[in-house]
């Protein structure tokens, strides 16, 4: 808790890291044009504030652990702790969707989560529950690939399709 709130569900990346470029700076003091003596606010506009470096582990977490619970006081706190709601939506299925849904959401190169669904009951579930793992398969050789924050135990198989 800070300051008699809650934590937020999200993190800023590590941005003291050496060779690591997120993307900072610069953005109107390199884009602005001074062309035909016209002054860059004139011209364009500063934009948007950019939202960089942001990670919704937290998050996800939070959402697994509230596996089973109703739906609508998970997504209130959810929401209390957000930025803005969206991220809640990559991972939970709140209408059904149309097609056949993955099972899991992939965060980054090789972090993968698993997705869920809001039954009919407005309790959060598993879309997938059987899958963990030790049931998945890593999709390179390179990279340590991991399911809801946990290393994949099986090796990775080049022969697989």
């Amino acid at each position: 808790m800070r300051g008699g709130r809650k934590t937020p569900l999200y993190r800023k990346v590590n941005t003291t890291a050496h060779g690591v470029h997120h993307d900072h700076g610069g953005d109107y003091r390199d884009a602005r044009s001074q062309a035909h003596g016209v002054s860059a606010p004139a011209v364009q506009s500063m934009g948007a504030k950019r939202r960089r470096g942001l990670d919704y582990t937290p998050l996800f977490r939070f959402l697994l652990s509230k596996v089973g619970c109703h739906w609508d006081a998970v997504h209130s706190e959810a929401i209390a702790r957000l930025d803005r709601e969206q991220p809640i939506h990559w991972m939970v299925d709140v209408h059904p969707p149309l097609g056949t849904p993955e099972p899991t959401l992939r965060a980054g190169e090789s972090s993968y989560w698993s997705r869920l669904y809001v039954d009919e009951n407005k309790l959060l579930q598993l879309r997938e529950p059987a899958q963990d793992h030790s049931t998945m398969r890593p999709f390179c050789a390179c990279c340590t690939h991991t399911l809801n924050g946990v290393p994949l135990t099986q090796g990775y198989d080049a022969e697989r399709p």
